[in-house]
């Protein structure tokens, strides 16, 4: 049995399913309800940055979000998932091509509301798992007690970029910067919600009113490690059928797969309500409570294994 290594990450399993338990009794206890949708779907959203592994003539999904607004426009207003998806190419000390993802969508908030609440999710898990209040990730102590600070994306480029935001988007450097100038430096003493990225960076997300520029988006930041994409949600469909064909057109730029246009959903996106919605990776939120340097020790196989 010492040959597997799955012997060698028992323990780390156990906990991950106490991590899981936590996350339900979280949800159930705020009247979400728990669905499943399909996992291979017709047409993904189109994102430049993302690829979806084909399957068939569909696709199995790299979110479950186009299904779940479906599910808010016919009347569920709380809403979660913990399902498997699936993103080719990406693999490494963070990264699986195939992942657990949390994701979940409430009716009637925004964005700072979503910030809290994933705050307060983060704070059950730890407590569950007995953890202490400040947490030992790699060489960082990260004081998890409230208040969690929040930086602009605008005030994190001033803070550790050696170019602007402005130039970083026109040279098409946004991406580049971020993961090697800004995100190794997020998050280090304490949690820390980055948000209002650019608008060109929030496909399906809405826009700041009275501030276009901006798309009302976070992403979750501990010792580095980015835990989780939410926003307040784009509920026009003119706007958002516009968006995907931009998004489009720059995967065909980039010699990218086109996608099929996911008309079911932007029928029913004129019937969703206000809401906003995140994705947190249940794999790395693991890393980071169990203080594990490679994602291969929070899951039971690899790929490579397989």
């Amino acid at each position: 049995m010492s040959d597997f290594r799955q012997t060698s990450v028992r323990r780390n399993l156990v906990r991950r399913a106490a991590v899981l338990r936590a996350i339900r009794e979280f949800f159930e206890a705020q009247d979400y309800l728990e669905v499943e949708t399909p996992v291979r779907i017709p047409a993904p959203a189109p994102e430049l940055h993302i690829e979806a592994q084909s399957s068939g003539d569909w696709f199995l999904q790299t979110s479950p979000e186009l299904a779940m607004k479906r599910l808010l426009a016919a009347g569920y207003p709380r809403i979660y998932q913990i399902c498997k998806c699936f993103r080719s190419g990406e693999r490494g000390g963070r990264h699986l091509p195939e992942m657990t993802l949390l994701e979940w969508y409430t009716a009637g908030v925004d964005y700072a509301h979503m910030m809290d609440q994933t705050r307060d999710l983060i704070l059950h898990a730890a407590r569950t798992l007995q953890l202490p209040a400040v947490l030992n990730y790699g060489p960082h102590a990260i004081d998890l007690q409230p208040p969690w600070p929040r930086l602009t994306v605008a005030e994190a480029f001033e803070r550790f970029s050696p170019i602007s935001m402005a130039t970083a988007l026109q040279e098409e450097r946004f991406d580049e910067i971020m993961g090697l100038e800004i995100e190794p430096r997020l998050g280090l003493t304490r949690p820390l919600f980055l948000y209002d990225y650019p608008s060109a960076c929030g496909a399906l997300a809405r826009l700041k009113s009275g501030r276009p520029e901006v798309a009302e988006r976070f992403e979750l930041y501990m010792g580095g490690l980015e835990l989780c994409n939410g926003f307040s949600e784009l509920t026009d469909a003119s706007e958002q059928r516009q968006r995907f064909a931009e998004e489009s057109d720059r995967r065909r730029a980039a010699g990218k797969q086109p996608y099929p246009v996911p008309e079911p959903f932007l029928r029913a996106l004129a019937h969703m309500p206000e809401a906003a919605g995140n994705a947190l990776g249940i794999d790395r939120l693991v890393m980071l409570l169990l203080d594990l340097t490679d994602i291969d020790a929070a899951v039971a196989f690899t790929p490579e294994e397989l």
